[in-house]
């Protein structure tokens, strides 16, 4: 094994510009997290744009600091105000929030804190030891084995996202559809233009992700009253033992925190299920397995580890498919991928052939964010409650300003800034009719991929005479064949069964 790009990828991370930019980022993401209605997507979602202008080892390490600071930070709403920032805290309401109103709120987020950094770095570890040897297979893969894997990816997004398998379908034909417009890559013939040139060079991603996270929000938010302002302060007792974990509490939850982190990596690494679907798996399995459930609800400790570790390593866990095979498993992922392609990294099994070293960077990275997540994470949670009552008259036309800004940055262009009030009222509306967000973005992002790879396979095809030849001549395609079959039959009795584990429903969809 070569060590010099592992050595080359860590000293990139280690620099002091590097380091700057993680405690900056993960310093902005717990504060933009602790905001209701900021949650982490759209938080790395406005920063994007501006990554561009910054050194790839400045810009990177900074978005996935903040990435990594605003899950820890919508813990903290969830725990403080009872008012998850995204659906995956939902399950931290449960305890958290009764333990906050204890007087506990502070003992809660630390609780929180603990199991976000131990599960959001247990999957990293996992990424790290898996994303190599899967892009070391995925490098014998030809266009044949990625359409089965995209087109399984979008199957599994679109069909069980929601509890009306449907709708999520409906938005993942859209989020194809919108991938469409643009000139044909084989013909170069215009496609669903209209006749806008503005249109040629088809949908750019950076404004449709910004208008359809951040600026629907916005929207969804200013239905609500003026007087809900981000929610009422929930004070701390003055007792030590109410605001800090003691080490013996530490110990006791350690084997629950990498139980749960364990079931998020496992959830994340599958494309479709989520970080809602880990948090609550985790929780009733905690719940099932705890000496105590009757304390669950009531503001249990276990209560809050469980989810928070759960649905933190769902983050890196999404990151073995987009290292892997260059196929984001959620919308985070996208987003990331997104950014990563804008610095000219192109993750996938030939990022790894060519050059791993910013592969390695990325992995020395995140971890660097862990420990800097953690540090600050706990000299933030005393003055929590001071900043979760930013009013949303002022938050939220901020928002919309810095969203044109963004857009705006990346090509000068106005109609960019347009597209982003489009896609920002598409978004509401789809949220308004219970449509979910996340397969419609990857769909956008995987189409033209599926499309390029569709047509190289129906070119070898035809070389070989037939689909018998071909698929019997691909011993590779066979195996994921039979493999992807069962995948998809297992995780469809999961989320039928998890679903019948009686979730919340909620009028927003998961993972947006």
């Amino acid at each position: 094994m070569d060590f010099e790009p592992i050595l080359n990828g860590i000293m990139l991370s280690l620099g002091w510009q590097t380091l700057l930019a993680v405690v900056l980022g993960v310093m902005l993401g717990q504060v933009l997290g602790s905001i209701p209605g900021l949650t982490a997507a759209m938080a790395v979602a406005l920063l994007i744009p501006f990554t561009f202008y910054f050194d790839p080892w400045i810009g990177i390490p900074m978005m996935l600091g903040m990435f990594k600071g605003s899950l820890f930070g919508g813990s903290l709403a969830a725990i403080l105000i009872r008012t998850p920032g995204t659906p995956a805290a939902a399950a931290t309401v449960l305890d958290g929030n009764e333990l906050a109103r204890q007087g506990k709120g502070g003992k809660a987020a630390r609780a929180a804190l603990f199991a976000s950094v131990t599960g959001d770095t247990f999957s990293d570890i996992c990424l790290i030891l898996a994303a190599g040897t899967l892009a070391a297979i995925a490098i014998r893969f030809g266009p044949g084995e990625y359409v089965l894997l995209i087109a399984f990816s979008l199957f599994t997004l679109g069909s069980l996202s929601g509890r009306r398998p449907w709708k999520g379908l409906v938005s993942m034909l859209i989020g194809v559809l919108i991938g469409c417009i643009g000139l044909d890559p084989i013909t170069g013939s215009p496609r669903l233009t209209f006749g806008s040139l503005e249109l040629m060079d088809g949908i750019a991603l950076i404004p449709m992700l910004i208008g359809l996270l951040a600026v629907s929000e916005v929207f969804l938010q200013m239905e609500r009253s003026t007087r809900s302002l981000a929610a009422r302060a929930v004070a701390f007792s003055p007792k030590r033992e109410d605001n800090h974990l003691s080490w013996r509490e530490v110990r006791s939850l350690t084997p629950l925190t990498l139980r749960s982190s364990a079931i998020g990596t496992m959830i994340g690494a599958l494309p479709g299920l989520g970080a809602t679907i880990a948090a609550f798996l985790a929780y009733n399995e905690a719940r099932r397995i705890s000496k105590t459930p009757e304390k669950f609800g009531k503001g249990s400790l276990e209560g809050v580890v469980a989810p928070e570790a759960a649905n933190n390593a769902v983050s890196g866990a999404n990151m073995i498919p987009l290292l892997a095979f260059g196929i984001p498993g959620d919308v985070a992922a996208a987003l990331l991928l997104g950014a990563f392609m804008i610095q000219g990294i192109t993750p996938g099994p030939m990022a790894f052939a060519a050059d791993p070293t910013p592969i390695y960077a990325i992995f020395a990275a995140m971890l660097l964010a862990n420990f800097v997540n953690f540090g600050i994470g706990n000299a933030f949670i005393p003055v929590a409650k001071r900043l979760l009552v930013v009013p949303k008259r002022i938050l939220f036309p901020a928002v919309l300003i810095f969203a044109s800004a963004g857009a705006y940055a990346m090509r000068g262009s106005v109609f960019d800034v347009q597209l982003v009030f489009v896609f920002g009222i598409m978004g509401y509306a789809l949220t308004r009719l219970g449509i979910p967000l996340v397969p419609l973005l990857i769909g956008f992002i995987l189409a033209p991929i599926l499309e390029r790879s569709a047509r190289q396979t129906l070119l070898l095809v035809q070389a070989a005479d037939g689909w018998t030849n071909y698929v019997l001549s691909r011993p590779v395609l066979m195996i994921l064949l039979a493999v992807l079959a069962v995948l998809l039959l297992l995780v469809w009795r999961q989320r039928r069964r998890t679903l019948g584990l009686g979730l919340p429903h909620t009028a927003r969809p998961p993972g947006d």
